[in-house]
């Protein structure tokens, strides 16, 4: 049985884990996804970033297929929504620990193909090409905190 995208359920706990942790949620997002409506001022680099702290944004929604809110750009309400495959970072401001994705979702129907795989790329590093070659680079890790990794199985 095929199963359906994780990537909105993985969302919606680490935001609500970053929010409960008192930090500020920022959300990466890929502009370039055809059913994405966002203020495109506010690219740079074929990625957007936002604050989506509740203090940010209102009406935030985190469904399966999208990711809505409306935020205020400079004095002017705009309904921002991101479809869940177009998402590529969801994480803590002051500390960058979050889940980092490697790219957007390929299969924008709900469910992934065995050959599009999302994987976490980096926990606990800024999102970044760098980090995450640096992160899965890496074989040993020196003991404390847990960090939550994906393995590919083929």
């Amino acid at each position: 049985m095929e199963m359906i995208s994780n990537r909105p359920y993985l969302l919606r706990a680490f935001y609500d884990w970053i929010v409960d942790s008192q930090c500020t949620p920022v959300l990466v997002a890929d502009p370039k996804h055809p059913r994405c409506k966002i203020h495109f001022d506010y690219q740079h680099d074929n990625e957007v970033v936002f604050n989506v702290s509740p203090t940010a944004v209102r009406d935030l929604d985190i469904s399966n297929d999208l990711v809505q809110f409306r935020a205020s750009f400079d004095g002017i309400v705009h309904v921002t929504s991101i479809p869940i495959g177009a998402i590529l970072a969801l994480y803590a401001d002051e500390n960058n620990e979050g889940i980092f994705f490697e790219g957007p979702e390929e299969n924008d129907s709900g469910t992934d193909n065995i050959e599009t795989n999302v994987a976490f790329s980096a926990i606990n590093n800024k999102y970044s090409e760098e980090s995450v070659h640096h992160q899965t680079a890496q074989q040993t890790q020196p003991k404390g905190k847990p960090m939550l990794k994906l393995v590919e199985v083929e």
